[in-house]
């Protein structure tokens, strides 16, 4: 069985929860080195410890829709120039883009939706609560719930991806950051129509 310690260690360097570290050390016989490659095998290494480095590269992504009705560009930013002239970088910039032309995120983060937007969507919240006449406390719990669900649906990294719903933009960009090991960000992006 794993240690304490073991299982610390394990989280330091990868940014794992407690359970997948614990469950990586027990199959790779408490061999952190192994229990690192279980890890990046199942997907499951967060971006974390790369998420606090900065993003000065990048690239300006950009996606016309057929029609030419609709256009976005985005900026798509990365750690170094070496992964921002990559090829499976720039596909993600384009894969975002279009993401962005289909579904028309208002903000990049569930954080970033203005405080404006939020009262006004829990005003609807309140008055549809009002008519169902439910308890306080259950009425307390379903608001926080939509807000969040609110949240979730105006932004862009916690949105379904248009070409692969089962994931998340942000997963997507977790996944490249596994890949080309370098941090990822969206800094920020504008949706034209006609």
């Amino acid at each position: 069985m794993s240690s304490l310690k073991q299982v610390k260690e394990l989280r330091a360097q990868t940014g794992c929860g407690v359970v997948d570290c614990k469950e990586a050390l027990e199959e790779a016989g408490d061999n952190i080195d192994t229990a690192v490659t279980i890890l990046r095998k199942r997907g499951i290494i967060k971006a974390t410890k790369k998420a606090e480095r900065t993003t000065k590269e990048g690239v300006v992504a950009h996606y016309i829709h057929s029609n030419g009705k609709i256009g976005v560009l985005v900026t798509l930013q990365c750690e170094t120039d070496f992964v921002a002239r990559n090829e499976k970088f720039q596909a993600l910039g384009r894969d975002i883009a279009m993401h962005i032309a289909a579904m028309d995120p208002a903000v990049v983060a569930p954080d970033d939706v203005s405080n404006q937007d939020l009262a006004a969507e829990q005003e609807l919240i309140d008055e549809q609560l009002t008519k169902e006449k439910k308890p306080e406390e259950i009425m307390k719990k379903i608001r926080e719930g939509k807000l969040k669900s609110f949240r979730e649906d105006q932004a862009l990294l916690t949105q379904p991806f248009v070409k692969d719903p089962k994931k998340k933009v942000g997963d997507l960009i977790n996944q490249a950051v596994q890949e080309l090991g370098e941090n990822i960000s969206v800094g920020e992006f504008t949706r034209l129509t006609i």
